[in-house]
């Protein structure tokens, strides 16, 4: 199973109801960015990172994947994948311009389409040649109903539809208005409105700092959240360390983190609580096992980041044991041949060979940008 081709591609997706901001982004487009690998004899695999859709950035990770990372791996055998990701992590050259970022990028969509390959080879669904799933069900929590652009009656009329007929018993909103007694305000008007018994996580996307995150944390103790997600600055370990001293409420956090190296030293820290690798920013899955089973060493829960929509999350949500709770967002899941379904407030089981990254032939039609 000779690697013949490596091609990149470009797609941008539009978003539900047209655009939605949280406390730092504004997205219209999801970037799905990556790469179609061919092997000699006709085999497809794709793999892909998540992006805002910015086709200039979009082009500096294809042109890593097509002008750097093309020649290292064709003519090699796409399934050694440990040693192909330890070729292209390791490699000299791009190792001394970045261990992260579009590198990294870069790199996790490249993984992921030989995980797809392998998969395929093998005739097998993703979950399954790990080695089968822990759970005869996956847990889904909704937080495509929580956005910051959303008004109160539009996050509460959309947290009933979740609960009441999509059947989801856990839900996510973003807070991180200039004034945190706003976004308490509204989480209060949530709370009332779902009761005590749906779970409700919360999420800032690194808007505050540490006073602002205390002063919230005191005011939101009583709500019962299950999680404040990305409080502060990505990497500023200390002040994650210092609230989750400091409030009941669990701190969340790894979307944003890139490497093993960087879970390793906020979990050392005390610093974290829910554990959230996104295999679109590390460096694939391969470096995705290794965060999910380093959290579960240290008996702590992973909640993937669905950087990929959970097209690839659910077989490793599936697969690993540490797993309680998936991110359910919808806005890409058509553009694939094995959408990303839930029902009833799970995730359906996969069921086709790969990582359920084959986009369909409407998709590249619809949605596909030229990467030069």
């Amino acid at each position: 199973m000779r690697i013949a081709r490596v091609d990149p591609f470009i797609l941008h997706v539009p978003v539900t109801g047209g655009s939605i901001r949280d406390s730092t982004h504004t997205v219209t487009h999801w970037g799905v960015v990556g790469v179609r690998i061919v092997t000699e004899d006709g085999l497809e695999g794709y793999g892909y990172t998540g992006t805002h859709a910015h086709l200039p950035s979009d082009r500096l990770i294809t042109s890593c994947i097509r002008d750097c990372y093309a020649e290292l791996l064709i003519g090699e055998e796409a399934g050694d994948i440990t040693r192909l990701w330890m070729k292209l992590a390791r490699f000299p050259a791009l190792q001394w311009v970045g261990r992260a970022g579009i590198t990294h990028l870069a790199l996790a969509a490249v993984d992921v389409a030989l995980w797809d390959l392998k998969a395929k080879a093998a005739a097998q669904p993703l979950w399954a040649l790990l080695g089968g799933a822990a759970r005869p069900r996956q847990e889904a929590y909704n937080t495509d109903i929580g956005w910051l652009s959303l008004s109160l009656p539009e996050i509460i009329d959309g947290a009933r539809h979740a609960i009441e007929v999509l059947g989801f018993r856990r839900i996510k909103v973003k807070v991180g208005h200039a004034d945190p007694v706003v976004d308490v305000k509204r989480l209060e008007a949530v709370r009332a409105a779902i009761g005590p018994h749906v779970t409700m996580a919360i999420d800032g996307n690194g808007k505050w700092d540490l006073p602002t995150c205390k002063r919230f944390c005191a005011l939101a103790k009583d709500l019962d959240l299950l999680w404040f997600e990305e409080p502060m600055w990505y990497d500023d370990i200390g002040s994650h360390a210092e609230l989750a001293r400091n409030t009941a409420i669990p701190v969340a956090l790894g979307e944003q983190l890139y490497t093993v190296d960087a879970f390793r030293a906020f979990i050392a820290a005390g610093a974290v609580h829910w554990v959230q690798p996104d295999v679109t920013r590390l460096g694939g899955i391969t470096e995705y096992l290794q965060v999910a089973d380093l959290a579960t060493a240290y008996r702590l829960p992973v909640a993937p980041h669905a950087g990929e929509m959970s097209q690839v999350h659910v077989h490793l949500a599936y697969w690993h044991s540490g797993t309680p709770v998936l991110e359910y967002i919808p806005w890409i899941k058509d553009a694939f041949e094995e959408p990303a379904e839930v029902r009833d407030g799970h995730f359906l089981l996969p069921q086709l060979p790969g990582a359920s990254t084959t986009p369909t032939r409407e998709a590249w039609e619809r949605f596909a940008k030229p990467v030069a």
